[in-house]
């Protein structure tokens, strides 16, 4: 091993409104260095880090001319995922595809600047 992942950085064109979007979503405190640079501090798990570009484009789901890059996948209980959509949608999340009728074990969103993210069940 050369060294340990220490943070994955999202570009975004506001890093504290996008944090607190995570926070609310996966846990953890948002510690802003400055409008340029914020963490996402998770005790026991993975630092999301969010960087602010100016020229910012979302990825167009699933368009290969914009592809997504990166994806995060959120372990939700199956059971509890109807609920767990209501959630992210209400933080700012939009539904990208859904489950088809439940044929499948996640569901694609996009958080509010356009990174998308699956819920998975669990």
């Amino acid at each position: 091993m050369i060294g340990r992942l220490s943070a994955v950085v999202l570009d975004c064109p506001d890093p504290a409104a996008l944090a607190a979007f995570y926070a609310e979503l996966v846990g953890g405190t948002v510690e802003i260095d400055d409008e340029e640079w914020v963490d996402l501090n998770r005790e026991g798990g993975q630092t999301l880090s969010f960087q602010r570009v100016g020229t910012y484009q979302a990825p167009a789901w699933p368009d290969p001319q914009r592809p997504q890059q990166y994806h995060l996948d959120i372990a939700v209980p199956r059971a509890e995922m109807d609920d767990a959509e209501k959630q992210v949608i209400a933080l700012g999340a939009t539904l990208l595809e859904g489950d088809l009728g439940g044929t499948r074990n996640w569901r694609v969103y996009a958080d509010p600047v356009g990174h998308p993210f699956c819920l998975c069940g669990c």
